[in-house]
């Protein structure tokens, strides 16, 4: 086998598992979608609401255990 039939079955194979990756990741949105977890329809207004006084997409809770700079808020 020379050099360009290694790197062509290479590009098929690295083709057809990025294709798998984009579906799974279709199907995890959709289904996460479906099951509640998120509602990304919601963050399509991103862009056209983005000012400062606009309402958040999602609202954080002060009370979560999130450390940010090593230290809790």
């Amino acid at each position: 086998m020379d050099i360009a039939t290694i790197q062509a079955y290479a590009y098929f194979f690295f083709t057809a598992f990025l294709v798998v990756v984009l579906y799974a990741y279709i199907y995890h949105l959709y289904s996460s979608q479906w099951k509640g977890k998120r509602d990304y329809e919601k963050y399509g207004n991103i862009a056209l609401h983005d000012e400062i006084d606009d309402q958040p997409v999602e609202q954080i809770s002060k009370n979560d255990d999130k450390k940010v700079g090593g230290k809790n808020e």
